[in-house]
């Protein structure tokens, strides 16, 4: 990704492929339990509902041949990304650990140096000179590093796990993404309450968190504009945070008037053109063409509605009732992945984009991997 901008899903879907044909080769008649098994639980009728309601969103799309682009670009991804997490594990090569560190080092550096450098190396390369080019980089780092450095550090490649963390967050804190940066803060502030609260408590909290996320997200706006101080606005100028708050107040009065159905899957990169956006006071419609409103929980309400947000809360909380589960370690570092990816989908990207879904499928298969390593017999578990 620090190379290839949007390498992550080719990456992820190479990967996957290597491992389903390797399952595949070694015992065919474990493959379908194992990737079936997970999606008749709870927590995979709900994941399994929220697609199909945004399958169903193709009904309605005033554009259906965008969404049928956004979803085919979507939909492999996280097949790929669910292939790779389910059967990777406890298949992958002992060296591969280090050399995902060596690569999270060198991105880590690269991305400082570079930017130090302003650009030097992108200008040799002849490629867009913008700071920017290593958002994207930087909150694929985000996702990754914890889950890598916990696999490193129960391999007993201490070392290796450190630098993971440090270069990892180097890369982050030197780019200019403050998404990167909310979200390695909420991360590292999330994994060390859960390493030392009591199980219950830390998945409360998380789940407190997304629930009110979600909830609020349609008056997100209309909060922040009497909430938010001029002095906050003037620190975050590089942000564009008035910008942002504007957005949000405009895809919120697009929820507003069309609550129940949203404006169809996919549909946020032409918002503006949507029948949705014609019900929306004019003053408020001239942001709808911004391609996507800012916040995933926001874009899950303009496009698909009341039965969209209440699918995605379903999942989500299953998902931290799954999580509760976990020995302490992989714990904190889980609601840590939980907690970063949450507060980068609160003012950042597209939720259907497919570098995203290639990094948490990254990060999941890794902290997966962990699981499989961790001294279960030793490691002390406060599950209260």
């Amino acid at each position: 990704m620090t190379l290839a901008n949007r390498s992550s899903p080719a990456v992820v879907g190479l990967a996957a492929a290597a491992f389903l044909a390797g399952r595949w080769r070694e015992d065919r008649a474990a493959l379908k339990p194992l990737l079936v098994a997970p999606l008749a639980t709870p927590l995979g009728a709900a994941a399994l509902a929220f697609l199909g309601w945004s399958l169903i969103g193709l009904a309605w799309s005033p554009f259906p041949g965008l969404s049928l682009r956004v979803l085919s670009e979507f939909l492999p991804t996280l097949a790929a990304a669910y292939l790779l997490a389910r059967l990777a594990p406890g298949r992958i090569p002992d060296f591969a650990p280090r050399l995902g560190a060596l690569c999270v080092v060198l991105s880590g550096a690269y991305i400082a140096a570079d930017l130090a450098a302003d650009l030097a190396v992108e200008r040799v390369l002849g490629r867009r000179v913008a700071a920017f080019v290593f958002n994207r980089p930087a909150l694929t780092l985000d996702l990754v590093a914890a889950p890598l450095a916990l696999v490193l550090w129960r391999a007993r490649h201490r070392a290796s796990a450190l630098a993971t963390l440090a270069f990892g967050a180097l890369g982050v804190l030197r780019s200019i993404s403050g998404a990167a940066m909310l979200g390695l803060l909420a991360g590292a502030a999330m994994a060390g309450i859960a390493r030392l609260a009591p199980a219950r408590a830390a998945v409360a909290l998380a789940g407190l968190g997304l629930g009110l996320a979600l909830a609020l997200a349609p008056v997100e706006g209309d909060i922040l504009i009497r909430l938010m101080p001029e002095a906050a606005h003037e620190r975050l100028v590089q942000s564009s945070s008035r910008a942002r708050v504007a957005i949000a107040r405009s895809f919120g009065a697009a929820v507003a008037a069309e609550p129940w159905l949203g404006a169809g899957t996919g549909t946020s990169a032409r918002f503006a053109q949507t029948p949705v956006a014609e019900r929306v006071a004019p003053e408020m419609r001239v942001l709808l063409a911004v391609g996507h409103p800012h916040n995933v929980f926001l874009q899950v309400w303009a496009e698909l509605g009341l039965p969209g947000a209440f699918l995605a809360a379903l999942a989500l909380m299953l998902t931290l009732a799954r999580l509760a589960a976990l020995p302490t370690a992989e714990r904190a570092v889980a609601l840590g992945l939980v907690a970063g990816a949450a507060a980068i989908a609160f003012v950042e990207h597209n939720g259907w984009a497919a570098w995203w879904t290639a990094g948490l499928g990254a990060a999941i298969c890794w902290l997966r991997e962990a699981g499989r390593l961790a001294p279960r017999a030793t490691e002390t578990d406060n599950p209260a």
